[in-house]
């Protein structure tokens, strides 16, 4: 059978599994469609960096995007642009959501004024509903916003750790106190009491896991962190640097109050910005202290792939998650997969995470970007004996939906 036929088959086959998206930055519906949408909707988030980086001043990019200016001057600014980023593969779902949704075959001058009265018009309650459940198959799609305030059932919250461990000032460490307990702390251990309740009311709200940063924490050291607590709690000292000693304390205590009150710790590692200062073995020593919490390490570490997939298979309490990392480069996520299929136990890798914010379209052309990458992987190992397609299926069964619902305890 060639190739090509056995992936158009496994993907076909993929459609049909359901899927845990195991990372999102989603609002409410509601919030979504209370936003003014149109063409430039589908090239928002991501796609905006490839925009400064193909020659896009942030000047222009800020005109692009504001909706009281004509989507005609909009549309002159952002065509060129559109030419030198059109075939990467953060603009690919774009194209994918105007075509699957909207019924364009492509975004061009002729096309992309009704795309955005068709848009428009589809922005309503139920987008999410037919986007997200029906065209996507999606059980639950772990979110990031900051809030637990929503109307889906299907949209799971993951909160921001920094919500208690990140404090550089007293007016942060008093008033989480006071929204925890009516009141400051007075001590450092009376805000870990503070910051445990903060968790267990989480955790009424369905919230399943706390985000992290890989970076270069210190040592957690608990004099250090009593002192500077102490310091800024009497006013002797007014403020901290963003990493300090107190933060990498406090961090340290969360990650053992996430074991025991059973929440998965996620963590951004790699791209984005200066990603030197992301690398995912920073993580390593936080990982050896603390065995019995659970790591999902988010993005594969891209660029560092390899030393991900190591983390990985060295460590029963880590597992490593694709989100994200079909649209950085589909390309270097088919070689990843096919490293860490020898390396990695697997049941340790969760299969896609869109990523993604006011764009609930481009949620499926990530999805099907991931199916697309994974049947490749598959494809090649069948081929050579490998594997057979029966494998394949369970194993793309573990990826999209069994390996995410076990790690993070869901009911669907």
């Amino acid at each position: 059978m060639p190739r090509a036929t056995l992936v158009k088959q496994l993907v076909e086959a993929f459609s049909k599994m359901p899927v845990i998206d195991a990372h999102e930055h989603l609002p409410p519906e509601r919030d979504r469609v209370a936003r003014r949408v149109d063409v430039f909707t589908l090239f928002d988030h991501y796609t905006r960096l490839d925009q400064l980086t193909a020659g896009l001043s942030p000047k222009d990019q800020e005109r692009v995007f504001d909706r009281d200016l004509p989507l005609e001057l909009r549309w002159k600014l952002f065509r060129p642009i559109l030419a030198n980023i059109r075939f990467g593969s953060y603009a690919r779902p774009a194209f994918i959501a105007a075509q699957e949704f909207y019924g364009f075959d492509d975004i061009n001058d002729e096309t992309y004024a009704p795309l955005s009265k068709a848009m428009q018009k589809a922005n309503k309650p139920g987008i999410y509903e037919r986007v997200l459940v029906k065209k996507c198959g999606i059980k639950a799609a772990l979110t990031q916003q900051a809030r637990t305030d929503y109307d889906e059932d299907y949209l799971i919250p993951v909160m921001p750790i920094d919500t208690y461990s990140a404090v550089f000032n007293w007016e942060q460490i008093a008033q989480r106190g006071r929204q925890i307990d009516d009141e400051a702390p007075e001590s450092l251990d009376e805000y870990l009491e503070m910051t445990r309740e903060g968790l267990r009311q989480w955790k009424t709200q369905r919230v399943v896991g706390l985000k992290m940063t890989s970076r270069t924490y210190g040592t957690p050291d608990r004099a250090q962190a009593w002192e500077l607590f102490e310091n800024l709690r009497t006013g002797a000292c007014a403020s901290l640097p963003d990493l300090n000693p107190l933060r990498d304390y406090l961090l340290d205590c969360m990650l053992r109050m996430a074991a025991e009150e059973g929440l998965v710790v996620a963590v951004h590692t790699g791209m984005w910005g200066d990603f030197r200062t992301l690398d995912p073995m920073h993580m390593i020593p936080i990982i050896q202290r603390h065995p019995g919490t659970r790591f999902d390490v988010y993005h594969a570490g891209m660029p560092w792939v390899r030393e991900a997939g190591v983390i990985g298979k060295n460590f029963a309490n880590v597992w490593l998650n694709l989100c994200w990392c079909h649209i950085i480069s589909p390309m270097m996520t088919r070689s990843l997969l096919s490293e860490w299929i020898d390396m990695v136990p697997v049941n340790k890798i969760i299969g896609f995470g869109g990523d993604y914010c006011n764009p609930v379209e481009k949620v499926y052309g990530h999805l099907l970007m991931a199916r697309e990458n994974i049947a490749h992987v598959f494809a090649a190992r069948i081929e050579e004996g490998l594997m057979d397609k029966d494998d394949a299926l369970e194993l793309a069964q573990k990826w999209f939906y069994e390996t995410p619902k076990a790690l993070y305890g869901l009911s669907v």
